[in-house]
């Protein structure tokens, strides 16, 4: 069995029922997810400030960019959005897309995306914004299209390969770029949210290894090329989960009690 398929069995074993029985699986997780997942395009982005958004909804004496805390705290409330829809495996579709976009980015839309362009939070793109080196994503008016055909796509895949599945979804999404900022939070948001809704573990994309990352997404935009970005997550997966496998069945860490100290 690999590594990979040891992750999957683990996470089914775990037997999530609930919203709140997600909420103890994921409890690190979402904190490590939303801090990586901003990190890879915004440097202002801090764990401290990640956590303690998470955990008790401030940060005291912050002094940098208001975009960043409006990333994290949106990374929270996008998470409390989708945890009863999770539970429910409500399918991939255009107004969950836009809801999630709309959430992930409130309040991040810089002036020339806002007032100049008159780009929304949860609406898609109205101008062309480049993506890679050849690559300019789906034209404004083509949009909505390209990603119901996507959504369609994915969909009626069923549970065949849901690794390799969210790969295609993901580059996909990317390679359309329907939204003029934010296609990359919302991209990996959705990536986890197709594979929890298909029983398998959400992952990490971590941003030391977004070089990586983004030379897979590079490999489909330019020659359709998806085992690299299957690969990459299928590694980022292990790396994400590596650890709970280190776990015991209850999930707490065993720590050494007083007496071992006093011998």
């Amino acid at each position: 069995m690999s590594q990979y398929d040891e992750a999957v069995r683990k996470w089914r074993a775990w037997d999530i029922r609930t919203a709140t029985d997600l909420d103890l699986r994921l409890d690190s997780f979402r904190i490590l997810f939303a801090y990586h997942s901003s990190k890879i395009e915004n440097e202002e982005i801090s764990y401290h400030d990640t956590r303690e958004i998470f955990e008790n909804g401030r940060v005291v004496g912050y002094t940098g960019s208001t975009r960043a805390l409006f990333e994290q705290q949106n990374q929270k409330t996008c998470y409390e959005l989708l945890r009863e829809k999770i539970m429910e495996r409500e399918p991939l579709s255009l107004d969950l897309i836009r809801t999630v976009h709309r959430v992930l980015t409130e309040g991040t839309y810089d002036e020339r995306r806002y007032i100049v362009n008159g780009e929304r939070p949860g609406e898609f793109k109205k101008h062309d914004y480049v993506t890679g080196r050849n690559e300019v994503g789906s034209p404004p008016d083509e949009v909505e299209t390209d990603l119901s055909e996507l959504i369609d796509e994915i969909n009626s895949i069923g549970q065949k390969a849901p690794l390799k599945a969210g790969a295609y979804f993901h580059a996909r999404f990317e390679n359309i770029h329907p939204f003029a900022d934010g296609n990359g939070r919302v991209g990996r948001t959705l990536l986890n949210y197709w594979l929890m809704i298909n029983d398998c573990p959400p992952m990490i994309i971590y941003e030391e290894d977004r070089r990586t990352y983004y030379e897979a997404l590079q490999a489909y935009d330019e020659r359709e090329e998806l085992d690299l970005l299957t690969g990459f997550f299928e590694a980022q997966t292990v790396k994400t989960w590596t650890r709970s496998m280190e776990l015991n069945d209850s999930d707490a860490p065993q720590h050494k009690g007083l007496d071992s100290f006093m011998m």
